[in-house]
């Protein structure tokens, strides 16, 4: 996990303060089965860091303490958790609307053939990587043969009703830009996904959530190494729009480590930047049970700008 320099925290970026807590994000781990060149959380085959059963229950009890509506789930592979199906049959059980931010490989994985129809049976909200519709991009960034995995798994999520008119079965495509830009119109981006995904593969999904892509971790090491890293940054402030800090997604959310520990945004979490404006010692999930947080000052610093710039960017995909 990276460490958040003075560099980092001394920002422009304006303070920002908490609403009501609606949703958990739990990054059940940073196991995956592929390594992407953008991910923040760099993730990958070789991690081993997955959240435990016991974080897990302690989660469940925040969600009853809370009355927390949505449950988004993330990774790495979050289906790589053991106890991720454990953990959606608790969720919906309470009538929790679930999230599973899903890498569609997994689904080609042996041993992970089940993915798809739990899936639609607990019937989740899939959230599926496809960072573009076309074969050399999408291995360029992701490595190859995984648009070919990805299109074959994306077919597969439509059979089971997904991205089907009155199925209720929601399926969101993900899009990161390739390199350092601000992502495209994500309205006109999501028309071209449709045409092209339709007309070349069959493949139906609901909406596309464009995300650009921030400066931490593996993307940040990349752009050092080719001297890109203050170019970047100075097009995200350069573009930011003070109109889509009401949208962040910081306001309603906090992202849960594998630990359980707790942060404002899952980039925050990769940055091991604690909850809450200069929060130390960190805080951990349990405290939730004994306390809430609306109201409180959500921890900035420069990579902020990555979501408020241009369109803005969520996890939800564009704000404005």
């Amino acid at each position: 996990m990276q460490e958040t320099t003075q560099r980092q925290l001394t920002t422009e970026f304006p303070a920002i303060h908490r609403r009501r807590l609606t949703t958990l994000q739990m990054n059940l781990g940073y196991l995956c089965n592929i390594a992407c060149v953008h991910c923040h959380v760099s993730a990958g085959p070789k991690r081993t860091e997955l959240m435990s059963r016991e974080t897990i229950d302690t989660a469940l009890e925040v969600i009853d303490r809370h009355g927390i509506g949505t449950v988004d789930l993330t990774g790495g592979s979050p289906e790589m958790n053991p106890h991720f199906r454990d953990l959606v049959r608790a969720c919906r059980g309470r009538g929790v609307h679930v999230m599973d931010r899903l890498n569609p490989t997994i689904m080609n994985e042996p041993g992970y053939e089940w993915v798809g129809p739990f899936l639609a049976e607990q019937r989740v909200e899939a959230v599926a990587s496809l960072p573009c519709y076309t074969e050399d991009r999408v291995d360029a960034q992701r490595g190859k043969g995984v648009f070919g995995r990805s299109i074959d798994a994306l077919q597969a999520l439509n059979r089971l009703g997904y991205g089907q008119p009155g199925s209720g079965l929601v399926l969101n495509l993900v899009y990161n830009p390739g390199g350092p830009s601000l992502p495209p119109d994500q309205a006109s981006l999501e028309a071209d996904y449709k045409r092209h995904l339709r007309d070349e593969y069959g493949i139906e999904f609901n909406n596309l959530f464009v995300i650009a892509n921030m400066p931490i971790e593996r993307f940040a090491h990349a752009l050092r190494r080719d001297g890109q890293l203050d170019g970047y940054m100075d097009l995200l402030k350069s573009a930011y729009r003070p109109e889509n800090l009401e949208q962040v997604m910081c306001k309603d959310l906090v992202s849960i480590d594998w630990q359980g520990y707790l942060y404002d945004c899952d980039f925050n979490q990769m940055l091991n930047l604690p909850l809450g404006a200069g929060a130390k010692p960190r805080t951990h999930l349990r405290e939730l049970l004994n306390r809430d947080v609306d109201g409180a000052p959500i921890a900035i610093a420069d990579h902020c700008f990555g979501c408020t710039a241009g369109q803005g960017s969520s996890c939800g995909g564009a704000l404005s």
